[in-house]
């Protein structure tokens, strides 16, 4: 399998040896690296050109975010699978052969999960794939626990951005990344729209890359993007027997994060929160309005759906 390596880089100047230098190693070497640069200020084109030689570089004129960049190499990219992979990793030298055999493996996979431990406590988990709740919201399998393996099945719901990989033959058929997320939630929407589709995520729990989480994102800003783009997933993605099912537990949770925000007022990362969930709100409209496109390509029958989902 030829797989494609798609990094996203702002100003990152400073993490991309380490990242870089990681796949040099890979006993499965990448088919190519790209490199999608918005329009950093650090001396990241100096960088690349002068020591990566082997590397395509791709700078955007404009900061276009997360998603503007991973499309941007999503769609140069020439792989049979296409890797995204965060500038703020390093993967284990056996990372893309482990997903290779993941693909060879479970063949009813069009996407696989890497196994993301912490950059600075290399036997904990930041994320064992990612989960989706009944209660309307995502998360890291697995997050801040020490890796014994007790994580380690087979299929998972989505695959945590920082390190995912997408079969070419699905992308074409369910679209890469959608801008409009731009910045969070974007590889959940995928997963949504992958499964619904008819499209396992594999998790390759020996496809280990290490990761600094946030070092390049995060935190305030994730805050904002995070509360409305929640709301944004249960408008589009989530089916409507869910919703019907569960949407007292839905209210209840988007509540309780209102609440903590209001509880937190002080913090810039609260209020962020708040507005995030208020934007999330005044976009409903627009957000549903997209529902109609993903749902018409749903293929998975309510029992399976139900057991994707984790309470």
């Amino acid at each position: 399998m030829l797989i494609s390596v798609v990094i996203p880089t702002y100003n990152g100047a400073h993490h991309m040896p380490t990242c870089l230098a990681a796949l040099r190693r890979q006993t499965l070497l990448p088919y190519e690296v790209i490199v999608v640069d918005n329009a950093s200020s650090d001396g990241t084109s100096q960088l690349i050109t002068r020591d990566y030689p082997e590397v395509t570089f791709i700078r955007l004129p404009s900061n276009r975010l997360f998603t503007g960049a991973c499309n941007t190499g999503m769609k140069a990219a020439l792989g049979d699978a296409v890797a995204l992979l965060n500038n703020d990793t390093e993967a284990d030298d056996h990372w893309l052969e482990n997903v290779a055999t993941a693909f060879a493996r479970q063949p009813d996979a069009g996407f696989v999960a890497s196994k993301l431990r912490l950059f600075d406590k290399r036997d904990h988990i930041h994320s064992a794939g990612d989960f989706y709740s009944v209660r309307g919201v995502p998360g890291n399998r697995g997050a801040w626990q020490p890796d014994h393996g007790q994580f380690d099945s087979p299929y998972v719901f989505g695959a945590c951005g920082a390190a995912s990989i997408y079969k070419r033959s699905m992308l074409d058929q369910i679209g890469l990344l959608d801008d409009r997320f731009q910045f969070s939630c974007e590889d959940v929407d995928l997963a949504w729209r992958a499964q619904l589709a008819g499209y396992k995520c594999a998790f390759a729990h020996d496809a280990i890359v290490y990761h600094k989480v946030s070092a390049t994102g995060g935190g305030v800003l994730n805050s904002y993007y995070d509360g409305r783009n929640f709301i944004w997933l249960l408008a589009k993605d989530v089916p409507s027997e869910i919703l019907r099912s569960h949407w007292r537990q839905i209210l209840g949770e988007q509540w309780g994060i209102t609440r903590a925000a209001l509880r937190a007022w002080r913090g810039e990362a609260a209020r962020m929160r708040l507005k995030g969930q208020l934007a999330g709100i005044i976009g409903l409209p627009r957000a549903l309005s997209w529902r109609r496109a993903t749902q018409a390509k749903r293929r998975i029958d309510q029992d399976t759906l139900q057991k994707l989902l984790s309470d």
